[in-house]
């Protein structure tokens, strides 16, 4: 035989298309010749190919091979595709039987010496080939990774020498993984929020916050337990559903960094530095890749010192805020990556950072305080569900020893399950996303409270987003209770979370 075809997955954003690699073996000057599009890191495939099969104890076949990325106009890159293109050439030159090749899809890295060495996106290739009834062989590291695709064959390989074995024999073993996809109990070793002392009313918002995925700022003095606060999020938002999982670990997978199968059912945490550029934040570059808001896709995203952040950078938020999605667009691609992340957010109240602070140590001049807090756009703070002030915490709590009723994670985290079980019966969907005609439904106001709405949206200047945005929480608000309707004392509630400036200056 001198044509052999072997399947593997290229990765192009979330997606995992379909490559048939096919080699052709000719009469002629011996070389390797790679066509169909391949980026630098694939063309050089032919010297780590050449080294690993003949280190192998294989013959490395004197004759013209052309090997062959279909389809040509898919763009390919990284070193994925060495072990195919190595597989085709052993199958060509009739090295090895190439019968157990149908019906197998192949990815991995090989050195020189013959291992194989993990390759991004293992868990979306997994995916595509369960979809497309195919098993698949991955690097040993990748294995667990690609196992989470229940129902689709996982052939782990650690060598090229050892998987040749194998092909010889007849027989590749299933990966046996090593994680289950029962739900963990991570959040046990998660902050806890019994750590907190004092801060009742950041307390009750962070609860609110998990219970209906708003979105969070909180502004105070320094060393009041913002980041602290911020931290403890996670430990208390509801358990992922294994579909979220999946999504979620995908997303991690084809990162730079990749996805640590131990972190499995875990809501994503990112909390990037305020040097992060536009591109770092929603994703980018040539062949586009996740941001941190695709990279904190059903978990939290963490913004401390909101307004060091460059104010171009904070604007590309707010679209995704809106929609759980960015598009990024480039001259010859364009990827569409999830984005339904939630936005909590940290900030001092002035430059100096003690604005309204008992001590009185804030000498900030109001055009300070303006040019400060001007960093953030109105647009974007209106996309803000809930705004409170973080006092600095009363000495005498903080020195005297902690109280054994403090209210840990486990046991605010069992009210936001049960609130949030409402929503998802009651519309499917956190109060969060509810859009208008879902909110007239769900949301309805009497009298009392649609008389307090109204003299609120004049007090305080609330536009039509503020308005919907005030009733989500309200909604949120009554689900904690136990609620069927929004009372007013509910929509009182939610109003004090859009004022933290009163609060604090």
């Amino acid at each position: 035989m001198s044509l052999a075809t072997v399947l593997s997955r290229a990765q192009n954003g979330l997606t995992s298309d379909l490559v048939r690699v096919e080699v052709h073996l000719a009469n002629g000057l011996p070389g390797l010749a790679i066509v169909g599009l391949p980026e630098a890191a694939v063309r050089e495939a032919k010297d780590r190919v050449k080294a690993a099969i003949t280190t192998c104890g294989y013959e490395f076949p004197q004759r013209r091979i052309t090997c062959n990325l279909a389809p040509a106009d898919l763009p390919k890159e990284g070193g994925r595709f060495d072990l195919a293109i190595a597989l085709g050439i052993l199958a060509a030159s009739a090295q090895i039987p190439s019968a157990l090749l149908d019906g197998l899809e192949v990815l991995g890295e090989l050195s020189l010496s013959g291992e194989l060495r993990p390759v991004r996106g293992a868990l979306p290739a997994a995916l595509q080939a369960r979809r497309a009834g195919h098993a698949l062989v991955v690097p040993a590291a990748n294995a667990d990774e690609a196992a989470l695709a229940a129902g689709v064959r996982v052939v782990a390989a650690d060598h090229l020498g050892r998987l040749c074995g194998a092909l010889h024999g007849g027989v590749l073993t299933e990966h046996e993984p090593g994680v289950s996809l029962a739900p963990s109990a991570s959040a046990v070793s998660l902050p806890d929020l019994a750590d907190v002392r004092g801060q009742a009313q950041a307390r009750r918002a962070l609860e609110i916050a998990a219970a209906g995925g708003h979105s969070l700022l909180m502004a105070g003095p320094p060393g009041s337990g913002k980041s602290m606060l911020a931290a403890r999020l996670p430990g208390v938002l509801p358990p992922m559903s294994e579909d979220e999982a999946i999504e979620v670990a995908a997303i991690a997978s084809v990162a730079s960094s990749g996805f640590d199968a131990r972190h499995w059912m875990q809501r994503p945490f990112r909390a990037p530095h305020h040097t992060a550029s536009g591109v770092a934040l929603v994703g980018g570059g040539s062949s586009p890749r996740p941001g941190e808001i695709t990279l904190a896709h059903r978990g939290v995203l963490f913004l401390d010192e909101l307004p060091e952040f460059d104010r171009r950078v904070l604007e590309v938020l707010r679209q995704p805020l809106e929609t759980g999605q960015v598009t990024v667009s480039r001259a010859a691609r364009q990827e569409d990556f999830p984005a339904r992340f939630q936005l909590i957010a940290a900030m001092n109240p002035c430059p100096c950072g003690y604005l309204g602070d008992n001590g009185g140590r804030c000498r900030c001049t109001p055009d300070q305080i303006a040019r400060y807090r001007g960093r953030i756009s109105g647009p974007l703070l209106d996309r803000i569900d809930l705004q409170i002030f973080v006092p600095a915490v009363d000495r005498a709590q903080l020195t005297r020893p902690a109280a054994s009723d403090a209210e840990p994670s486990a046991m605010v985290r069992e009210r936001v399950v049960v609130a949030r079980q409402r929503q998802l019966q009651r519309a499917g969907k956190r109060n969060a996303e509810l859009q208008p005609a879902e909110l007239d439904r769900d949301a309805a106001l009497d009298a009392a409270a649609r008389a307090l709405m109204e003299s609120a949206m004049s007090r305080l200047a609330l536009s039509a987003r503020s308005y919907h945005r005030v009733l989500r929480v309200a909604r949120t608000i009554a689900d904690l209770a136990g609620a069927d309707r929004v009372s007013s004392a509910q929509v009182a509630e939610a109003l004090r979370y859009r004022g933290w400036d009163s609060a604090g200056a």
